[in-house]
């Protein structure tokens, strides 16, 4: 097995070159959150440092109680239903062909690099397709579906969503939707997988996390939904390879979900950030395509996109080429919103 190249070591003469920028380097490119965390995670971790025994893998019963009324509340009112807290989402995006001993995973032909790494770590084939199921493989073991998608934005609507519960059930393949951005929706607002289900989830998972929408990237905090069997299997494994979510982390995550308001405070900065910087890129001459929820611009000036990685290093800013995400990427590049409002400031300075 050999994987690909960590791609944003590539980006690192360009980040030298925006470094020296007079005005100093403003980073769009990874798309870690800077704002504070919830006060209230902050605070459930802090009293939750006398944790002396192991913690449980399923989850404590106070976070079993709050996943299940956020899940329930949001996406599965009825049905029989199973959930793991995880270690961050891409624990699961990277483990789950192994620990489903997937032999041909599909993947969003334009997609988050994390899906190709999991299935060749997996020792499997990896197939991209598009968003017409219709045209899938039939012969695959697992699917992952994303949306709100990184890196372009695109939501998937309910009708597709429902062919695709559709198409894995004739063809007997699982469906995993990576949903880490569904709390951001801007022009289209995004649905679960689960939302579609009627009640029966069989052969469908979500994956969930809390570190774009509640800025708490640095907990690993996260879960997965869905089909009770495909759920028991995952936490047998995670059981003998001790991938259990530390009890502190686990209280601040309970706390978090309590406490859903922190959401939408959020998503107003990012909607602000959002707004000042598509008008800076379009009067600077870009198009923007999809970009209909999630943290990013996907944006393109018509050319290759290293040449519009180097043109905004000499002005500062770092951004992502979509080169990472497939070919299909080439000409896009993918332009965070997750930094501070003078970075934000800046940048469309820049950009002017």
């Amino acid at each position: 097995m050999r994987l690909p190249d960590f791609p944003w070591d590539l980006l690192a003469p360009y980040k030298k070159i925006a470094s020296a920028h007079p005005d100093g380097l403003v980073d769009l490119s990874i798309g870690t959150p800077v704002d504070p965390s919830p006060e209230v995670m902050q605070a459930a971790l802090a009293a939750s440092g006398n944790a002396p025994g192991y913690p449980l893998t399923i989850g404590s019963t106070q976070l079993r109680e709050s996943l299940s009324r956020w899940i329930r509340t949001k996406f599965f009112p009825t049905g029989d239903i199973d959930f793991l807290p995880t270690i961050g989402s891409k624990e699961i995006v990277g483990l789950l062909p192994t620990i489903l001993q997937a032999k041909k995973v599909l993947i969003p032909e334009v997609a988050y690099p994390t899906y190709q790494v999991g299935a060749l770590v997996a020792g499997a084939q990896w197939v991209g397709v598009n968003d017409d199921c219709e045209s899938w493989p039939t012969d695959g073991d697992l699917v992952w579906i994303n949306s709100p998608a990184n890196p372009h934005g695109r939501v998937l609507d309910a009708d597709q969503l429902r062919a695709i519960i559709t198409w894995a059930r004739a063809t007997e393949t699982v469906v995993v939707s990576d949903e880490c951005y569904f709390e951001l929706g801007w022009e289209r607002d995004p649905v679960s997988l689960l939302q579609m289900a009627d009640g029966d989830c069989r052969g469908l998972l979500v994956a969930h996390s809390l570190s774009k929408s509640f800025n708490a990237a640095g907990y690993r905090s996260a879960f997965i939904a869905g089909d009770p069997e495909i759920i028991g299997t995952i936490r047998e494994v995670r059981k003998h390879l001790g991938l259990i979510m530390p009890a502190p982390i686990q209280r601040a995550l309970a706390a978090a979900l309590d406490s859903p308001s922190e959401i939408g405070q959020q998503k107003e900065r990012y909607r602000a950030r959002r707004t000042m910087l598509r008008s800076a890129l379009d009067s600077a001459g870009f198009e923007i395509t999809d970009s209909e929820a999630g943290l990013y611009l996907w944006s393109t000036r018509g050319e290759e996109c290293w040449k519009t990685v180097a043109w905004a290093a000499e002005r500062g800013i770092l951004v992502t080429p979509g080169i990472f995400y497939g070919t299909k990427g080439a000409s896009h590049i993918r332009v965070a919103l997750t930094a501070t409002d003078d970075d934000i400031r800046r940048a469309c300075e820049r950009l002017a």
